[in-house]
């Protein structure tokens, strides 16, 4: 009796619901997530083979470029509620009798890259729309004895966020007393702790087996 052949089907696979979930997963992480910003001026860190992270919040971070600006930066607080950015700013300002309004205090907590702007003409670079501007105004936060406004930026932020670690990112060609400078001001405020920001150098493997 001959053998009754069932017939074969090649198999199907729908990937539509795959797509779906890859279009939903896309919509989600461009809306959700934010973009690293350009730092306002080029920093060439040194090398070396520390895998560390930086920690994304409570993280004040101290930049120096090769032309021996400095320029600041710290987040806003591991919650939304907490707004230490504006608070930070109107602590300093206060310092120097200077009042940021509501509006320019929104603006700050809004700019998500490093600042080297001397406290008095910070009202200017908020409310400046041209970024030409902005970038020009970018001179530098003052750190000598006689105008030492990055000690201010230091001791407000710790008094705002006394969990708060420092960072120090420099580009490795700046010059030694810019960067014994830094250092001074950080131990006046008894920060005497601090993550080095610098590029991963690539270790080469040996065999040892030869």
């Amino acid at each position: 009796m001959p053998k009754i052949k069932l017939p074969t089907k090649q198999p199907f696979i729908d990937m539509t619901p795959m797509v779906d979930l890859f279009s939903i997963l896309l919509i989600f992480f461009l809306l959700t997530g934010t973009f690293r910003a350009q730092e306002p001026a080029p920093v060439d860190t040194p090398f070396s083979i520390s895998e560390k992270p930086t920690p994304d919040f409570n993280n004040m971070t101290i930049v120096f470029s090769s032309d021996n600006r400095v320029f600041f930066n710290v987040d806003n607080g591991s919650d939304t509620l907490l707004k230490y950015r504006p608070k930070i700013l109107e602590c300093v300002g206060e310092r120097f009798n200077i009042q940021f309004t509501p509006e320019e205090l929104r603006k700050f907590e809004k700019y998500n890259t490093s600042i080297g702007v001397p406290i008095e003409k910070m009202k200017e670079f908020l409310n400046a729309e041209d970024p030409s501007v902005r970038e020009a105004l970018q001179t530098g936060i003052p750190y000598d004895s006689l105008n030492n406004q990055l000690e201010v930026w230091v001791l407000c932020t710790r008094q705002i966020n006394p969990a708060v670690v420092a960072s120090l990112k420099g580009d490795a060609n700046t010059e030694f007393p810019t960067v014994r400078r830094i250092l001074d001001i950080l131990q006046d405020k008894n920060v005497n702790r601090f993550n080095l920001v610098t590029s991963l150098r690539a270790v080469k493997v040996e065999d040892t087996e030869n």
